[in-house]
């Protein structure tokens, strides 16, 4: 995993674990993990995992993770650098495609495709290092394989 993988991960569990009000309290966090990191670096991890700032119930402002924001569009630009930082493997069967991911990190990429609206996926489902996507088309699998392949940088053939 790159040391942008490893600490994007460990920003996404922080913030699944602890409420993180401000990128200098994650950079904290982070150092107490061992990872250096700057506020700029901080900051733009921020926006690749798609993290935003809400409000809890007592009126804090802390850092949630893409599923609590089921309604913002990922735009495709962003989309093509979530798969190109985290997909390593793309395969497909039937309708099916898999998406091998880093330890940790399927979830980003699952909840950057769902946000996607991409129109040949009718869903997906995360694990930790693997992401199911199921195509619109029951024989459409290995064209949507192939796109996500081109948008995530890799070369075909990656099927098994």
């Amino acid at each position: 995993m790159s040391a942008k993988a490893q600490r994007q991960a460990t920003i996404t569990r922080l913030i699944e674990q602890s409420e993180v009000c401000s990128q200098a309290r994650l950079v904290e966090l982070l150092a107490a993990e061992g990872i250096r990191a700057t506020q700029v670096t901080v900051s733009r991890d921020l926006e690749e995992i798609g993290a935003i700032k809400v409000r809890t119930g007592g009126g804090a402002a802390v850092y949630a993770l893409p599923e609590l924001a089921p309604d913002r569009v990922v735009p495709g630009e962003q989309l093509r650098r979530v798969l190109g930082e985290w997909v390593a493997e793309v395969g497909c069967s039937g309708n099916i495609v898999v998406l091998r991911t880093p330890p940790g990190c399927a979830h980003v990429v699952g909840s950057a495709l769902d946000r996607s609206r991409h129109e040949g996926i009718i869903g997906t489902v995360a694990g930790d290092d693997t992401v199911l996507c199921v195509s619109t088309d029951p024989a459409g699998g290995e064209a949507l394989a192939a796109q996500l392949r081109e948008l995530a940088g890799i070369e075909s053939g990656g099927d098994r």
